[in-house]
C-alpha cells in the first residue's frame, strides 16, 4: 500500500529534448523560474543534465544536453538516457528551421507511446507564416504545438505551457509533416567568418584577440597581486606556525606547501580562468563561437578534430582540468584526441605564469611568443601523428548559421559561475592534494633521487644538470619550473637563449602535470592516461632534439 502511495505522490518527469542551440536552457529557466541562464545562442549549451522539482505542478523538469547530429558524444548519450524515464517529452525546435530539424530529431528518437509537446523557439525570427506552421504541425503530429519566446516567458505563457504538458498525448504513429507551409524567416547575417577565402584567417585572428588579451591582462594582475599575497598572507602564516613540527611547516609553507605554492598557484590561475571564462561566455552568448568553430572546422579536421573541439582546447589555456571536463561535449570519436591536444598544446594558467616568470628572470621575455607558437604547432603535429586514423572523425557540420545577438550580463555571469565552480570544487582540491604529495616526496628524498637520475639525459639538449629539478617538478605541477628562480634567478640568468627556450619547452611538454593526468584517468581510464603520457613523452623528447639541432644550425650560420 505504501509503495502505491509513493508512486502516486512521485512527480511526473518532463524531459526537454532538442538539437543544439534550440533554446532548451532558456525554456528550462522560464518554466522552473530559476536562474539557470539566459538563452544560449550557440550549440551545446548544456553539458550536464539539470533537474528541478515543481511541487505546484507535480512535475520534475529535466533539461538535457543538445543532441548532435550523427554524433555519439557523452552529452548526447545523457540526453537519450533520460527518455527511458520520461512521462512527457517536450521537443524544443527552433522555429526558423523546424522544417529540417524536426524530421532529423524524430529520426534519432524512439518516443513511440510517450506523451509529447512540441515547442517552437526563436519566434522573433519568423514572419507571418508562423501560425500557419503551428496549425500544420499540430494537425500533422496530433500533439500540442506552442510558439514561445524562450528568452522572456511571461506568466500567461508559462501557464499555457504547463496546461499543454498536463494534456499531452503521444504523437500519431505516422506523422503527416511532408509538406509544411512556408514561413517568412529572417536569415542570419553573413559575416567575414563565412568568406570562402579569408574566413579562416579572420576566425584565427578573432581567437588570438579573444584569448591572448585575457591571458595578458591576467598576467599583469597576478604579477601585481603576488607581492601583496606574500606580505598579507604567507609571511603572517609563517610566523604563526613557526613553532610547529618541521614536516608540518613544510606541508603548509614549504617549496610545495599548501599556502605557499597553493596560494601562489591560485593567484596565477584564478584570473586567467576567470577572464578566459568571460571570453568564452561572450563568444558563446553572442553566437560568435559557432561562426568561428564552423570556419575553422576544415583545419581542425586535418589534425583529427573538428571545429566544435576548439572550445575545450582553448579552455585549457585557463585550466587543463576544467578543459578535460568540458571535453565531455566532444564526440566519442574525437574526445581522446581532443584531450591529447589539451595535454600537449594548451598551456594552462600555471604554465603560462611560470614560463613568463622564467623568461623574464633570464632577461629574455620576448622568448614567450615563439615558445607559445612552437607549443601550438608541435601540439597540432603531435595530435595528427598519433591520431592518423581519425582524420575524418565525424560527418560534415550541419549548415545551421547562428543568429548574432548582444549577450546579456546575466547570461554571461551564469556561464562564468559554472566555470569557476568547476575550478574551485574540482581543480583546486586536486591541486592541494598534489601539494601534499609533492611535499612528502621532497621530505623523503625521493625527488632528489629522481632529479639525479634525470640529469645525464639533459646533456643531449645542451642543458646543465641543475635544470633537472625544474623539469621534474614541472611534471608534478606546471608551475614547478619556478623552483629555478631560487637565489634571485642566478641559475636562469646564466643560461643562453637556446638553453632557456629548450628548458621551458621540455618542462611544459614532457608530460601533462599529475593533476591533469589524474583527471584524465578518472574520465577516460588509467590505460588511456598512461598511453597518452607515453606518446607525449616521445613527441616532447623528439621535438626538443630537433629544436636543439635547428637552433644550433642557426647559430652556426650566424657565427
Amino acid at each position: 500500500m505504501n509503495s502505491v502511495l509513493q508512486q502516486i505522490d512521485e512527480p511526473s518527469k518532463v524531459v526537454l529534448v532538442g538539437l543544439e542551440s534550440a533554446g532548451k536552457s532558456a525554456l528550462f529557466r522560464g518554466l522552473s523560474g530559476r536562474d539557470t541562464g539566459e538563452e544560449a545562442n550557440f550549440r551545446g549549451s548544456t553539458v550536464t543534465v539539470r533537474r528541478t522539482v515543481l511541487p505546484e505542478y507535480e512535475h520534475e523538469l529535466i533539461d538535457t544536453p543538445g543532441i548532435r547530429l550523427k554524433d555519439d558524444s557523452v552529452t548526447t548519450m545523457l540526453a537519450l538516457r533520460q527518455l527511458a524515464e520520461a512521462d512527457t517529452i517536450v521537443l524544443v525546435i527552433r522555429a526558423p528551421s523546424v522544417k529540417t530539424d524536426l524530421p532529423l530529431l524524430l529520426d534519432m528518437l524512439d518516443i513511440a507511446g510517450i506523451n509529447v509537446v512540441l515547442v517552437l523557439t526563436f519566434v522573433d525570427k519568423c514572419g507571418p507564416g508562423l501560425m500557419d506552421q503551428v496549425s500544420y504541425y499540430r494537425k500533422g503530429l496530433g500533439v500540442s504545438v506552442l510558439p514561445v519566446n524562450a528568452k522572456l516567458i511571461q506568466d500567461d505563457s508559462r501557464e499555457l505551457l504547463f496546461r499543454a504538458i498536463a494534456a499531452a498525448r503521444p504523437m500519431k504513429r505516422t506523422p503527416e509533416i511532408q509538406s509544411p507551409p512556408p514561413s517568412a524567416v529572417i536569415e542570419p547575417a553573413v559575416t567575414v567568418f563565412e568568406h570562402s577565402i579569408w574566413g579562416r584567417l579572420w576566425a584565427l585572428a578573432a581567437l588570438v584577440l579573444l584569448f591572448a588579451v585575457p591571458v595578458y591582462v591576467a598576467y599583469l594582475f597576478s604579477n601585481w597581486m603576488q607581492p601583496y599575497a606574500e606580505d598579507w598572507i604567507v609571511e603572517p602564516l609563517r610566523g604563526a606556525i613557526s613553532g610547529l613540527w618541521s614536516p608540518f611547516q613544510s606541508i603548509f609553507l614549504g617549496d610545495y606547501g599548501i599556502f605557499s605554492l597553493g596560494l601562489y598557484s591560485f593567484i596565477w590561475a584564478f584570473p586567467v580562468v576567470f577572464l578566459i571564462g568571460v571570453s568564452v561566455a561572450v563568444t558563446e552568448e553572442s553566437g560568435l563561437k559557432d561562426r568561428i568553430t564552423d570556419s575553422l572546422d576544415g583545419w581542425m579536421r586535418k589534425i583529427g578534430l573538428n571545429g566544435k573541439d576548439l572550445i575545450p582546447v582553448l579552455s585549457g589555456f585557463g585550466c587543463n582540468v576544467v578543459a578535460v571536463f568540458q571535453s565531455r561535449t566532444c564526440s566519442s570519436c574525437t574526445r581522446r584526441t581532443c584531450v591529447s591536444m589539451i595535454a600537449f598544446g594548451s598551456a594552462c594558467s600555471y604554465q603560462i605564469g611560470a614560463s613568463l616568470s622564467i623568461f623574464s628572470s633570464g632577461g629574455k621575455p620576448w622568448l614567450f611568443f615563439p615558445y607559445m607558437l612552437v607549443l601550438v604547432l608541435v601540439g597540432a603535429l603531435h595530435t595528427r601523428l598519433w591520431n592518423r586514423k581519425q582524420l575524418e572523425p565525424t560527418g560534415p557540420l550541419l549548415a545551421n548559421r547562428t543568429f548574432l545577438q548582444k549577450p546579456s550580463w546575466r547570461s554571461i555571469s551564469w556561464r562564468v559561475k559554472s566555470i569557476m565552480k568547476q575550478f574551485l570544487t574540482q581543480a583546486m582540491p586536486i591541486f592541494i592534494g598534489i601539494c601534499i604529495v609533492a611535499t612528502l616526496l621532497e621530505q623523503t628524498g625521493i625527488l632528489s633521487v629522481l632529479t639525479r637520475a634525470l640529469a645525464p639525459a639533459l646533456t643531449l639538449v645542451h642543458l646543465p644538470a641543475e635544470a633537472a629539478g625544474g623539469i621534474l617538478f614541472s611534471i608534478l605541477r606546471k608551475d614547478g619550473l619556478l623552483v629555478l628562480n631560487q637565489d634571485q634567478g642566478s641559475f636562469i640568468t646564466g643560461l643562453s637563449g637556446e638553453q632557456l627556450f629548450i628548458l621551458v619547452y621540455l618542462a611544459s611538454t614532457l608530460t601533462a602535470c599529475l593533476v591533469t593526468l589524474w583527471t584524465v584517468r578518472k574520465e577516460l581510464g588509467a590505460f588511456f592516461a598512461l598511453t597518452m603520457a607515453s606518446k607525449q613523452l616521445l613527441t616532447s623528447i623528439g621535438s626538443a632534439l630537433l629544436l636543439t639541432w635547428f637552433w644550433q644550425g642557426i647559430l652556426m650560420t650566424i657565427y
